[in-house]
């Protein structure tokens, strides 16, 4: 689905950008889970579950 480079974010909206499009992807194909993970920079990372209820 493409990274901030392919798809553009503005300044510091890269996790709601995966978030978003990670959403769209788990109903495109009908999926129950999925994951998001970003880099927040010195090492450090975040990671989100998210289950499709629909």
């Amino acid at each position: 689905h493409g990274g901030a480079v392919a798809l553009g974010h503005p300044i510091g909206a890269s996790g709601c950008r995966i978030l978003v499009t990670l959403i769209h992807a788990l109903h495109e194909y009908k999926k129950k889970y999925g994951m998001a993970a970003i880099c927040i920079g010195g090492g450090e990372a975040s990671a989100v579950i998210v289950e499709n209820v629909a």
